[in-house]
């Protein structure tokens, strides 16, 4: 590890260990804000993965109908039927913090029917009723799923930029600063041993006259 261009002085000395003091605590803090984070960040991934699979298991399911609703009706007339909406979403998007992170908050504010469903029922069969209303009970799910995906993946980055402040901390400025002090250390003690031996120097040739 390169040490620091410095003099060697007590000053210099002084305002280094103060630095090293400093560094040492902020790497405690974001080792610690690491952690911490990492623990929140592996609850979230958990409740996404919950979240993935039952909306996905769902949508699936949806798919299944809407597809047995299509292949007993004109692909015209299905068309037709399924392009009217049934419901319309009212969404409130904020934000909020996970551990100084700012992440989404994606809420279903209102979900509001149309009366009825969006076709005659002489028109399509009961299949595409099911899907038609599975599909509506989906939407919150899949604003919670999206929240949560995003809050995932931001604090991902925030972990890895955190880590690397982290080990830049204790894998270069600590030891730099550490390894200065120490060659300071050692100019200095080998100042005064120079200077004791110039003064017992003096004090011999002094004798001596």
């Amino acid at each position: 590890m390169a040490r620091l261009n410095v003099n060697p002085t007590r000053m210099e000395m002084k305002k280094l260990k103060a630095r090293l003091d400093t560094a040492r605590r902020g790497h405690k803090l974001l080792k610690d804000k690491s952690d911490e984070m990492i623990r929140r960040f592996s609850i979230i991934i958990r409740e996404n993965k919950r979240l993935r699979e039952e909306v996905e298991r769902e949508i699936s399911e949806t798919l299944k109908q809407f597809s047995a609703a299509r292949s007993v009706t004109p692909s015209y007339q299905a068309e037709a039927a399924f392009a009217m909406p049934s419901v319309s979403v009212y969404a409130e998007c904020a934000t909020g913090s996970v551990m100084g992170v700012e992440v989404p908050s994606v809420k279903a504010d209102s979900i509001k029917r149309s009366d009825g469903l969006p076709y005659a029922y002489s028109e399509i069969t009961s299949e595409a009723d099911y899907s038609v209303e599975r599909a509506a009970v989906l939407i919150p799910k899949m604003l919670e799923l999206a929240e949560t995906e995003k809050t995932t993946r931001m604090l991902a980055a925030e972990i890895e930029r955190n880590k690397r402040r982290v080990n830049a901390l204790e894998y270069v400025m600590i030891p730099q600063l550490e390894e200065t002090i120490a060659y300071i250390k050692s100019k200095l003690d080998e100042n005064e041993r120079a200077a004791v031996v110039r003064l017992m120097k003096v004090k011999s040739n002094s004798n001596r006259q």
